[in-house]
């Protein structure tokens, strides 16, 4: 409750008026049944005036909860709706101060499952609690005393079935909690299989994978079935037991009014309303078991959303400048594990870059090349050791400046649904459409933007379907380039160009971007050759720094990735 109760008291007005509104709805329910055993005797006496007068408040009254049902719904739903709007939005910007650490740790279908199912879990229970839970007490105790009040004698048919009906509850209550909580993981389970499939279905049609995913889809989706299938069987049985258990009351009622009937011929009237307050409690007791289920599965979505809220952020920043740095980079003695790892990644890396450089990175797959990249971005922070760009370390850049300073193109494009001038604007909010044109013709874009019937506010689909493997990529550069950042990281962002491009994109960096450091991670010896300095890195470590010519001559790994791909090329041709 830590976690909603501030959202709940922004709301407090409409909280207020939910609250009054059930207070009235609750005496106007209960009220009925006194007025109908009114009714009754009058009735029996032949009282005409008194059924008249008691029909009218009979008919208010009626009126009266029909009023305050609407506006405890009206203002239910508001509390509801405003606290699940809240909650997201917080929710949702509490992952943006994530590292990226701390998105893998929870898993990006994980964080989904819990910004939509919980949160409507969450909406639900809001919802119930100013509709349902706030009445069942005052039915329940109204509904227990007044009809104590009309049959005392008959204390002992509601006290058995209360414990009754108040034990299978509490039985049912703990036994479905274990199965909400196998429900909520069993979502993800599913969640998760269907994303995969869904941003893999080219591989899958390739490899004709159809029959293995959809067992794999089936099997995920069938342990969810099953753990709903049990929690509807418990409410299959408890329905019935509810409404066996109130019957055989009432049915014992009645026996029991029937057999001193001749004695208190009052009971005739009285027996009506105690049913139905009898039912009253009933249904208190049902509902109240139901909300605590239902309970049960909001309060694990609350401890799910909770754990992400108190999750703090493994890195932070600091505030201050927010301009750019120079674009100098230094690694001294850098020592970098993945979380959940024991072999570390990078091993006491040491090297300098002088800003303006193009340094190619290169080494076999699993070498550290990329983790290299993402230090420098500081996507992760490292175990051991000093990172510095601009001379300063990043630890003590402010986020904006680190941002501004360094640019970082992935192999992966990621584009955003929208339009390519909203992706280029990423970078560089006040992007004029000739500063787009000139990071185009850099990425060599331009070619096929200016083909589009809306150029550059043509549209991107989702996951940049519309697009082809290189399009995206130079899309990405383009972006990368926009703003002319101090540091250019590509990590193997070429791959999905052919020579003839990639060449072009090298020679307009080279030639528009001479105060830019440029990092570029390669497989393609190719692609790197014309680097000012090349690193070779061999399972975590630099085993090499030069140019080409000088590697060629002395490093053997170099030579052997160098001689590889140069008979490949050969063979080819």
């Amino acid at each position: 409750m830590k976690v909603l109760m501030p959202y709940i008291k922004r709301y407090r007005k409409d909280a207020y008026i939910a609250l009054v509104s059930v207070i009235a709805l609750v005496f106007a329910t209960l009220w009925q049944p006194r007025l109908l055993q009114v009714i009754m005797n009058a009735i029996l006496k032949g009282n005409k005036t008194v059924i008249f007068q008691q029909g009218i408040i009979l008919i208010i009254l009626a009126i009266i909860g029909i009023i305050a049902g609407v506006i405890n719904t009206i203002y239910s739903a508001r509390v509801a709706l405003g606290v699940a709007t809240d909650l997201r939005a917080d929710l949702y910007e509490k992952v943006q101060t994530f590292a990226y650490a701390d998105v893998e740790k929870f898993s990006a279908s994980n964080l989904v499952v819990r910004m939509t199912n919980d949160i409507n879990q969450v909406q639900q229970i809001v919802m119930a609690g100013f509709q349902q839970i706030s009445r069942i007490p005052l039915f329940f105790i109204g509904a227990f005393t007044l009809a104590m009040i009309t049959m005392p004698q008959q204390w002992w048919v509601l006290i058995a079935m209360m414990i009754i009906v108040l034990g299978v509850s509490w039985y049912s209550y703990k036994k479905m909690s274990d199965y909400f909580v196998q429900t909520q993981q069993y979502i993800e389970d599913v969640n998760t299989v269907a994303r995969e499939n869904l941003m893999g279905i080219r591989v899958v049609k390739s490899f004709v994978q159809e029959p293995h995913e959809i067992d794999k889809f089936s099997k995920a989706s069938d342990k969810l079935t099953n753990v709903t299938a049990k929690i509807g069987y418990n409410f299959a049985i408890l329905m019935p037991a509810f409404f066996l258990t109130a019957n055989i009351a009432v049915a014992v009622s009645v026996y029991i009014v029937g057999q001193n009937l001749t004695m208190h011929p009052a009971y005739l009237a009285a027996i009506t309303s105690f049913i139905s307050y009898l039912m009253q409690i009933l249904y208190s007791v049902i509902n109240g078991g139901f909300l605590m289920i239902m309970a049960s599965r909001a309060n694990v979505s609350l401890g799910r959303i909770g754990e992400v809220m108190d999750t703090d952020p493994s890195m932070t920043y600091v505030e201050g400048n927010t301009d750019p740095v120079a674009g100098d980079i230094e690694f001294d003695h850098v020592t970098f594990t993945y979380p959940g790892d024991d072999k570390p990644t990078l091993k006491d890396v040491s090297f300098k870059v002088n800003a303006g450089e193009m340094i190619g990175i290169v080494g076999a797959t699993g070498s550290g090349k990329t983790t290299l990249a993402q230090l420098i971005a500081r996507l992760y922070d490292p175990d051991e050791g000093v990172i510095k760009v601009g001379g300063i370390d990043v630890k003590q850049l402010s986020e904006e400046s680190l941002r501004e300073t360094v640019a970082y193109v992935l192999q992966r494009s990621a584009l955003f649904s929208g339009t390519i001038s909203a992706n280029l604007r990423q970078v560089k909010a006040d992007a004029s459409t000739s500063q787009m044109q000139w990071a185009a013709n850099i990425a060599q874009a331009s070619e096929f933007i200016e083909r589009l019937p809306l150029t550059y506010d043509a549209p991107v689909e989702e996951r940049s379907s519309n697009f082809s493997g290189g399009q995206k990529q130079r899309l990405s550069i383009t972006r990368g380039v926009i703003a002319e950042p101090k540091i250019l990281i590509l990590d193997d962002a070429t791959s999905a160009l052919d020579a003839k491009s990639e060449k072009l994109v090298q020679e307009a960096l080279d030639k528009d971007l001479t105060t830019t450091t440029t990092v570029v991670i390669a497989e393609k010896i190719s692609s790197i050759i014309r680097a000012d300095r090349i690193l070779v890195m061999n399972d975590g470590e630099v085993v090499g720094n030069g140019n080409h010519k000088e590697l060629v001559g002395n490093n053997s790994i170099y030579q052997e990735i160098y001689l590889t791909q140069k008979a490949r090329e050969e063979g080819m041709s």
